[in-house]
């Protein structure tokens, strides 16, 4: 392997919105996440309210007759 051409590596702390911090590899020292297995609806089971989806189901409903 060549030298010197490899970033460097580090024990990166990543933190999530939602609180949750842990420890992994990367080549940041910090990492800041917006969701994380503690907090995505796949993980937990629960649905956050989006603001961005406002009223589309609804729309879609309406549309549709349903």
């Amino acid at each position: 392997m060549k030298q010197d051409i490899h970033p460097k590596y580090y024990q990166a702390k990543v933190k999530c919105a939602c609180g949750n911090e842990f420890v992994t590899g990367s080549t940041n020292e910090e990492i800041h996440v917006e969701v994380c297995s503690k907090c995505h609806p796949f993980y937990t089971g629960s649905q956050k309210l989006l603001l961005e989806a406002g009223g589309r189901v609804e729309k879609f409903k309406k549309k549709y007759n349903m």
